[in-house]
């Protein structure tokens, strides 16, 4: 039942491949709701090259207990670009981060 789930919703395990600080998993596994669009799209990835239980999540930084403070949250948008996140354009890394 679960398995089949995922072909008409976005699962939790699917989407959390979208949070990995590895380029290649961040700009995959857009999808909210529908996962067609990522199979559509080229962009669905399965799993984690490290898979869930190693993978790391979030950017780089925004990695200190300062960050996780509701206003730093809220004033992080207009902190200026995230560089080395992975949606950064200049980043055109294909291979997985190591």
């Amino acid at each position: 039942m679960i398995c089949s789930l995922g072909l008409f919703v976005v699962t939790p395990d699917m989407h959390r491949v979208h949070h990995s600080i590895d380029p290649r998993e961040t700009n995959s596994n857009y999808g909210f709701n529908l996962p067609w669009w990522d199979w559509l799209l080229g962009t669905y990835i399965a799993q984690p090259a490290k898979g869930h239980g190693e993978m790391e999540i979030g950017i780089e930084q925004f990695r200190t207990r300062r960050d996780l403070w509701l206003d730093r949250m809220l004033i992080q948008p207009v902190r200026g670009p995230a560089s080395g996140h992975a949606v950064d354009p200049r980043n055109t890394t294909k291979e997985p981060a190591e």
